[in-house]
C-alpha cells in the first residue's frame, strides 16, 4: 500500500515577525505584541485571526500508515522534533518525511491552512523541498506522473484535504472535524481547541499542545478511512480491522492521553457479512 500521511499543525503569533515589521519597542512583552495584532486584526476584519504568514509553527503531529517490506502493518503517531527544537527544524523534518515515503497526505482544511503557513514559514527559514513541489517537469518517470498528480493541485488526490472535498469545495458547506469524528463514533477533540493553543504556548504547555495535535491527526485518520470506506477503497471488513489496528496501536503507546481517547470510542462495526451478489431492490 501507498504510506498514508496525516498531519495537522500547531500555530502561535509570530512574536518575532510582528515586532520586525510593525517596529514595537523593547519594552513590550510577546503578550502584549500579539494583543495588539489581535487588536488591529479585530477592527479591519473582526476576528483575531492573523494572517497565514504571521502564523509561527509550534507543533507538527503526523499519522504514518504504512505497510514493512515483508507486509506487516505499521501505525504510527507522533509530534515532529523534540521541545526544543526551533519552527525551522519541525518543518524542514515535515518536507523531509513527504520525500523519503512519496505518501498518500491527509488534513482536515490543510489546504485552507496548514498547507499555506507551511509554505509561508518555509519561506522564511529557507527550508528545502523539491519533492513536495515536484509537478511533473522532469524527464524522470516518477517525476511525470506528479503532472497530474501532484501535492499542490487542488482537485489532485496525492494531497487529500477531507474538509475540501466533503464539502464539495463550497466553504459553507465544510463542518467541524470535532463534530464529524463524533459523529462517526470516534473520540473527537480532547481537552483542548485551537483557540486555547497561544495561552497555553505563554503557560509553557507545549507538550499539552503536541498531545493535542496528535489526538487530532488520529481524528483525521480515522475520519479518512470511514472516507475509503465510503468511496470503495475499504470493504467492511477492511473497515472494521483497520480500526481495530489503530486502537491495539494507541493503546501501546506510552502517552497518558490515549487512555481516555480509547474510552471515547463510540464506533460500531460496520461489517455484516451480506450477499454482494444479491440485488437491490427500488
Amino acid at each position: 500500500m501507498t504510506p498514508v500521511l496525516v498531519f495537522d499543525i500547531e500555530t502561535i503569533p509570530d512574536v518575532d515577525g510582528l515586532r520586525r515589521l510593525h517596529d514595537h519597542p523593547d519594552s513590550m512583552t510577546d503578550a502584549e505584541v500579539a494583543e495588539h495584532a489581535f487588536a488591529a486584526r479585530r477592527e479591519k476584519n473582526g476576528t483575531d485571526f492573523l494572517p497565514h504568514y504571521l502564523q509561527r509553527i509550534a507543533a507538527i503531529s503526523c499519522v504514518l500508515r504504512r505497510n514493512q517490506r515483508d507486509g506487516t502493518p505499521v501505525f504510527h503517531v507522533g509530534s515532529l522534533g523534540t521541545l526544543e527544537d526551533g519552527e525551522a527544524v519541525l518543518i524542514q523534518k515535515f518536507y523531509d518525511l513527504v520525500a523519503r515515503y512519496s505518501p498518500q497526505m491527509v488534513s482536515w482544511n490543510g489546504g485552507g491552512f496548514d498547507l499555506p503557513v507551511l509554505h509561508y514559514r518555509g519561506l522564511v527559514h529557507g527550508i528545502v523541498a523539491p519533492r513536495y513541489w515536484e509537478m511533473g517537469e522532469g524527464s524522470e518517470s516518477d517525476s511525470r506522473e506528479f503532472k497530474w498528480n501532484n501535492y499542490i493541485s487542488r482537485y489532485h488526490m496525492r494531497h487529500l484535504d477531507l474538509m475540501d472535498l466533503l464539502a464539495m469545495y463550497q466553504p459553507r458547506a465544510s463542518a467541524p472535524l470535532d463534530d464529524l469524528a463524533k459523529l462517526c463514533g470516534f473520540p473527537g477533540k480532547m481537552g483542548m481547541d485551537g483557540s486555547k493553543v497561544w495561552r497555553a504556548y505563554q503557560d509553557g504547555q507545549l507538550p499539552a499542545i503536541r498531545d493535542y495535535c496528535e489526538t487530532d491527526v488520529v481524528n483525521t485518520y480515522l475520519v479518512y478511512c470511514r472516507f475509503q470506506l465510503m468511496r470503495g477503497g475499504l470493504t467492511p471488513k477492511q473497515f472494521d480491522t483497520e480500526i481495530e489496528f489503530v486502537q491495539e496501536s494507541l493503546a501501546e503507546l506510552p502517552g497518558s492521553q490515549w487512555i481516555p481517547y480509547l474510552q471515547a470510542f463510540r464506533v460500531k462495526p460496520v461489517y455484516a457479512g451480506g450477499d454482494d451478489d444479491e440485488e437491490p431492490e427500488i
